[in-house]
């Protein structure tokens, strides 16, 4: 039972990063947001010592306002995809916890929901990112050269879900086991 411990440790650390994860995205989410605002309100409104602050932030960043503006939203789109994969990451590993071993059905179950919604947010994110990204293109007339996708994560997803068939035939094998126990009562 030593891997079922290790398994458990791994569980208790994995859902507190993913509220750590949780908590920090809606910060990013919250901050990126507050930013693009500040940023289209701001940008000529600002002045310090007589120096915008669109001067300031194309002298310092290196970039166009609106360049740092499309960076903002693209940020708040990824932050927001993000949150939703931690928090349901979150959840898996408490159910987990609670279960007390990965092989259940219904611990099955919350993998493959989990592998789902991450290949779902991972291709969703990168089509409203690439849409938002073409339109802040058009509007700032070129001057955006970033571009954000969440394809990294597909494969993430994919992989959870192979880890959900692991997971489900475990607990058919435990199923089984305590349906037909072996004689004399050991196992």
């Amino acid at each position: 039972m030593k891997s079922l411990k290790t398994i458990q440790t791994l569980s208790k650390i994995a859902r507190i990063i993913s509220k750590i994860v949780f908590i920090f995205c809606c910060v990013g989410f919250g901050g990126c947001l507050v930013g693009a605002a500040g940023t289209a309100v701001g940008v000529q409104a600002l002045k310090f010592g007589g120096v915008s602050l669109e001067s300031i932030i194309q002298k310092n960043a290196e970039m166009s306002v609106g360049a740092l503006y499309a960076v903002m939203i693209l940020g708040a789109i990824f932050c927001a995809g993000e949150a939703v994969m931690a928090k349901f990451s979150e959840l898996y590993f408490k159910r987990e916890l609670a279960d007390g071993t990965p092989f259940t059905m219904r611990g099955a179950k919350e993998m493959q929901k989990l592998g789902i919604i991450v290949v779902c947010i991972s291709v969703g994110g990168s089509i409203v990112s690439g849409i938002a990204y073409a339109v802040l293109e058009a509007i700032f007339s070129g001057e955006i050269k970033h571009d954000w996708t969440f394809g990294g994560s597909v494969m993430i997803g994919v992989a959870f879900i192979v880890v959900a068939q692991i997971l489900k035939y475990g607990a058919e094998l435990l199923e089984a086991r305590s349906a037909h126990p072996a004689p004399g009562g050991e196992e």
